[in-house]
């Protein structure tokens, strides 16, 4: 008890940081996102945001109940939520087509004689 005393004056509160606490004990395990917006564990399949698909997050765990709590990327930054799995309403959920870069219609693309003309006659960059 003694030893305790001396050092007392030492011993500061968390503060803030209590709140926190157990969110420093949670396991974080890696995984890739599927095309259907889900990661497994432990034999589960959660949903996550679909945005995340085919990209490599880290599933946020709580050890003690083995229960998904969220997903972060490397940098511990929150990229949303887990849900686990609704087989039927992941069927019918609402997803969009992947961006591709926009492609240059045929109208836009010049062919050698268009640019040899452009450049001999020094319309280079005015449209024919």
């Amino acid at each position: 008890m003694a030893r305790y005393q001396q050092d007392l004056a030492r011993i500061r509160t968390l503060g803030e940081r209590a709140a926190r606490l157990d969110e420093l004990f949670y396991h974080r395990v890696q995984r890739k996102v599927r095309k259907d917006g889900t990661v497994s564990y432990c034999g589960e399949r959660f949903e996550v945001p679909y945005e995340l698909s085919g990209r490599r997050v880290r599933l946020v765990v709580d050890p003690h109940s083995g229960q998904a709590l969220g997903v972060e990327d490397d940098n511990g930054q929150s990229l949303g939520a887990v849900t686990p799995l609704d087989a039927l309403a992941n069927v019918k959920r609402r997803r969009r087509q992947p961006q591709s870069p926009e492609e240059p219609s045929p109208k836009d693309i010049d062919n050698e004689v268009e640019l040899s003309s452009r450049e001999y006659y020094g319309h280079a960059g005015e449209e024919s």
